[in-house]
């Protein structure tokens, strides 16, 4: 089972992330490469918008850890790059609609490039999937 820790020490996140997660080391370990906003058919969604970019980012995640045989709520950490750290509002915003308590552990960082200059996201994932 996975458990969000908070600590009295620290302050409160300014996003939707915990400050740290933990969980039982049993099941499998799942490492998901950095999704970006590519769609099924190889477009990239939301070009300019890092709302639906965000979007597309989680839904393929949810993709990926299914397809392992989990779902979002095993996901205990994420990576997210970013090309504008002034995102970070609209982000969390979005990953509201897929992550619920215990949220994963989270780290975001601005990047100044990406694979292709119209990708405003990437976020990469740990899983535990239980057995």
């Amino acid at each position: 089972m996975k458990q969000q820790i908070t600590s009295p020490a620290l302050a409160k996140p300014n996003g939707h992330f915990s400050q740290a997660t933990a969980i039982e080391a049993r099941g499998r370990l799942v490492f998901i490469s950095g999704m970006t906003a590519r769609a099924k058919d190889g477009t990239i969604a939301g070009v300019g918008n890092i709302e639906v970019q965000t979007r597309q980012v989680c839904e393929n995640l949810k993709g990926a850890v299914e397809a392992a045989g989990g779902t979002l709520e095993d996901i205990c950490r994420v990576d997210v790059y970013v090309r504008n750290i002034e995102y970070f509002d609209a982000i969390h915003k979005v990953r509201m609609e897929f992550f619920k308590e215990p949220l994963p552990a989270s780290t975001m960082v601005e990047v100044t490039k990406m694979v292709k200059p119209e990708y405003l996201i990437e976020i990469s994932a740990i899983a535990v999937i239980p057995e």
